[in-house]
């Protein structure tokens, strides 16, 4: 069945139009985003589709194929956030940010099916709420642009859903291009699309899914969250984006709490690597951008302790046979690493985590290869 076809079977009649929005994958640049920092993600060929109609009488219909339960039915004047929900509040937390910003929309039949794994660091909750964004600004004339969208979804994750992630991953599935990594500013959102063929190099960018389910809502990201801001209070600066590479050891010899200096010398070391990588790709020497990627994910793992025993198997056996570079993506605690590895290479890499794995006694992961792909878009 498709999307489309389930929704006139769920509501009555054909939607107003389908839209699509990708997951994501970072590339490099981790915990930079809520500090000001730099992130190189990419958009996956992976999306969360939705079938909507607009409705005009304040009643928003919400239904996914990948959870269970019938349509859920709210009424937009009564929703609150930090009321719970499940995957709806996601979606719902949109509608609620569009209208706290002024924005006059009327209610929704929705209908959604993802592709987007969960649980594995790939932005599924970002995709859902882009689609909607983009759904609700066709259907009801808003008028906003794509880093506008993004604002509006980070909102409604922050505000409603009460997770307190940064920019990111809503910037990337609603901007990305296809062929392109996205080279975000995330103070004042400029970006630029970078050139990622990997495949004109003869390489992949394998994700490797460790199928640890990771939760952001259960305190560790907000932990370290707080801690970079109290990093950032100590060294008297903005954000730590505002701390320079080249002054990292002075600025770290003024700190007296041994988990902040750890957080800061992640967050600027980290957005030093996002530098120096836009500088290889610029150069045509993605081959090279490999040993960052592992840098990256021992930083992750020593100084922000965001890491799992799962993801370091990935990343050693990943190297041990012969991969460029591999690291943990995205939030941590689980999820998915990122392997870059030649194209000729790609699948004994694969063979050799998986035998690790087994090995381990864990579960067996899902290996598959990131391609650069188009971010949201009325389908």
């Amino acid at each position: 069945m498709s999307v489309p076809t389930d929704f006139e079977a769920l509501y009555g009649a054909a939607p107003d139009g389908v839209w699509a929005a990708p997951g994501r994958v970072n590339l490099i640049g981790e915990y930079t985003d809520f500090n000001d920092g730099f992130v190189l993600p990419l958009a996956l060929p992976h999306t969360t589709v939705a079938a909507v109609s607009r409705r005009d009488d304040g009643v928003l219909r919400l239904h996914s194929a990948d959870a269970d339960g019938g349509v859920v039915q709210l009424d937009l004047d009564a929703l609150e956030p930090l009321s719970g929900g499940g995957w709806a509040a996601y979606p719902a937390g949109v509608a609620w940010a569009l209208r706290e910003a002024g924005h006059t929309i009327g209610g929704a039949d929705v209908h959604l099916a993802s592709t987007v794994p969960t649980g594995a660091g790939l932005s599924s909750s970002a995709a859902l709420e882009v689609v909607t964004a983009l759904a609700l600004n066709d259907l009801f004339g808003l008028g906003l642009t794509r880093p506008e969208l993004a604002r509006i979804a980070q909102r409604a994750e922050n505000a409603f859903v009460g997770v307190p992630c940064g920019i990111m991953d809503q910037m990337a599935s609603a901007c990305a291009e296809e062929g392109h990594a996205l080279h975000l500013d995330t103070r004042d959102l400029s970006y630029r699309q970078v050139p990622f063929g990997l495949a004109a190099e003869g390489l992949e960018l394998l994700v490797v899914d460790t199928r640890v389910k990771h939760a952001l809502g259960d305190g560790a990201y907000a932990e370290r969250r707080a801690g970079c801001e109290a990093g950032a209070r100590a060294l008297g600066v903005r954000a730590l984006r505002d701390v320079d590479a080249a002054h990292l050891p002075a600025a770290l010899a003024r700190l007296t709490d041994g988990t902040t200096l750890r957080y800061v010398r992640h967050v600027v070391s980290d957005n030093d690597r996002v530098a120096r990588t836009i500088a290889l790709l610029d150069a045509g020497a993605t081959r090279e951008v490999g040993p960052l990627l592992t840098e990256g994910h021992a930083s992750l793992r020593d100084d922000l302790r965001v890491s799992c025993p799962e993801l370091d198997l990935v990343v050693e056996t990943a190297n041990a046979a012969g991969a460029l570079g591999a690291r943990m993506t995205g939030g941590g605690f689980g999820g998915s690493a990122v392997v870059l590895v030649d194209a000729d290479r790609a699948a004994p890499v694969a063979a050799a985590v998986r035998a690790a794995f087994a090995d381990a006694g864990y579960a067996e992961p899902g290996v598959f290869p990131a391609v650069p792909s188009a971010g949201a878009r009325r389908l």
